[in-house]
């Protein structure tokens, strides 16, 4: 099943999400295999669950889109429960970082290049585990979310005033994609 991506401007992409316990979610492969089937129909390579209206420790990645750069990315396919960061470390990095909650809108973000994580797999498996380069940076803009934080908060004083207007029309729905949005400055029935 495919949920529609919540835009820009929604207070749950601003909420840090809560963690939650296996009994509360029996149903967690199935809300994990629909967060990457929403993920891949909107072509992205992570997808947090404050993006699809739920405030929970959620998020899953895929980047092995980027395995043509680096091959130990064949087959980076994973979903973080409950994932706390231990420690980012060396020097920051930068990279131009979009998001499927604020379509159209790409800009430079420093990060760390390296990221050391404790979270549960979909099975309630337990990891302590580092990741570096591109799925260290796939991981901390999806933990951003889960943290109520948005690539654009990174961004200089000046470069989010000019990018101002081209937010609030994605909270009022001018902006085209090819995958189901849900608009918070949209009124209902119209």
């Amino acid at each position: 099943m495919k949920y529609p991506i919540i835009a820009y401007g929604d207070p749950v992409l601003r909420k840090k999400a809560t963690a939650f316990e296996p009994d509360e979610y029996p149903h967690i492969k199935e809300l994990v295999e629909n967060m990457f089937e929403t993920m891949y129909a909107a072509h992205g390579v992570g997808l947090a669950a404050p993006q699809v209206g739920m405030s929970m420790r959620l998020f899953v990645v895929d980047a092995s889109v980027f395995d043509d750069e680096d091959p130990s990315l064949k087959g980076f396919k994973k979903a973080f429960l409950n994932a706390t960061i231990l420690e980012e470390t060396g020097e920051e990095w930068g990279f131009n970082e979009g998001c499927l909650s604020i379509p159209d809108i790409r800009e430079d973000v420093y990060r760390k290049p390296t990221v050391k994580l404790s979270y549960y797999d979909e099975n309630w498996k337990h990891h302590e585990e580092s990741f570096s380069g591109m799925a260290a940076r796939v991981i901390q803009h999806e933990y951003d979310h889960i943290e109520g934080k948005l690539f654009t908060d990174k961004l200089s004083p000046l470069r989010k005033r000019l990018i101002e207007k081209r937010l609030k029309d994605i909270s009022r729905g001018a902006v085209s994609v090819d995958y189901k949005m849900k608009f918070p400055d949209v009124k209902k029935g119209r």
